[in-house]
C-alpha cells in the first residue's frame, strides 16, 4: 500500500459487534443496581423472543446478501460492490440495525426499560463511529451510483 493514498477501507473505531457487546455488558451491570420494568414478564418475554428472532434473520440475510453481491462484510476490509438488493433495498445498515434489535431484545428478556433503552447510546455510536464513516468512504469509492442508492434507501428504517 502506498502512504500517500488512504487505506481502502471506512476507518471504523471498532469492529461493530464489539461495539454492541460492550454496550451490552455496560447496560447489564447498570440492571445489576436499577431495574425499571416495562411489563408483565410473560409480555415482554414474547417481544423479547420475537426481537431475538428478528435480530439474526436480517443479520443472516444481509449477510448472505453480501457475500453474493461478492464483497467483503467486515469493515475494515475493502468494499468490493456496492450492494443493493436483499434488505439493502429498504436499509442501507440492516447488519447494524440487527445488532440494535439485539440489544431490544436483551431489553425485554431481561423486562428493563434501561437495558432496552441502552439501544440508544448503541445507534448513536454505530451511527457516528460506524456509518458516517461508512458513508463517506462508499460515496468516495463508488461516487455517484452510491449517492444515488442514499438517496433511495433509509439509512436506518
Amino acid at each position: 500500500m502506498n502512504a500517500d493514498q488512504p487505506p481502502d477501507n471506512p476507518g471504523v473505531i471498532a469492529f461493530p459487534p464489539l461495539i454492541w457487546l460492550v454496550n451490552a455488558v455496560i447496560s447489564l451491570l447498570v440492571y445489576l443496581f436499577i431495574r425499571l420494568p416495562i411489563m408483565r414478564y410473560s409480555m415482554s418475554l414474547v417481544c423479547g423472543i420475537v426481537f431475538i428472532i428478528l435480530a439474526p434473520t436480517l443479520a443472516l440475510w444481509a449477510l448472505r446478501t453480501m457475500k453474493a453481491a461478492g464483497t467483503n462484510v467486515h469493515p475494515a476490509e475493502p468494499a468490493l460492490a456496492l450492494v443493493r438488493d436483499g434488505p439493502f433495498r429498504f436499509t442501507r445498515n440492516p447488519m447494524y440495525l440487527a445488532l440494535c434489535l439485539v440489544q431490544v431484545a436483551l431489553g425485554f428478556f431481561l423486562n428493563d426499560w434501561i437495558t432496552l433503552l441502552f439501544v440508544v447510546p448503541l445507534a448513536v455510536v454505530l451511527h457516528y463511529g460506524v456509518v458516517l464513516r461508512e458513508e463517506r468512504y462508499l460515496a468516495a469509492k463508488f461516487g455517484e451510483p452510491y449517492l444515488q442508492y442514499k438517496r433511495e434507501v433509509r439509512r436506518w428504517i
